[in-house]
């Protein structure tokens, strides 16, 4: 499932370190797997895993008042898992940590995808902001 919201203006650094290291154990013990990257503004994240503990994810993510109007962008079945064994790899940027080059970075952590479409949403999700 693939979806991006708009963060809260009042979000910190540590909010978005907070959501991070809940989803990182979460993630494990409900074995999914994926991406978020953060460009100070929205979110996009990427998560993969078995079905109900998806739709389940989703729901606490949407139920999160760190950010609002949150999109599903793609939802689909996959056979092979894009993220391997990343609990939540992730990439932030932007006016609570400084600048960093989230074209590189973001390039850098897509590089072995092989599914095309989230590819290309990921890596132009970080060229709008460059």
């Amino acid at each position: 499932m693939t979806y991006i919201s708009s963060a809260r203006p009042t979000i910190l650094l540590a909010d978005v370190e907070g959501i991070l290291e809940t989803s990182r154990r979460r993630n494990r013990q409900d074995e999914i797997t994926g991406l978020l990257v953060f460009d100070g503004k929205r979110f996009l994240q990427v998560i993969e895993g078995p079905y109900q503990a998806i739709e389940t994810t989703f729901a606490r993510i949407a139920q999160d008042p760190r950010h609002r109007a949150l999109v599903k962008l793609a939802t689909r079945s996959v056979e092979v898992r894009e993220f391997g064994q990343w609990a939540m790899a992730s990439h932030i940027v932007g006016p609570l940590i400084g600048d960093g080059n989230i074209v590189e970075q973001v390039d850098a952590l897509t590089e072995t995808l092989t599914d095309p479409n989230i590819k290309a949403t990921l890596r132009g999700f970080a060229r709008v902001r460059a």
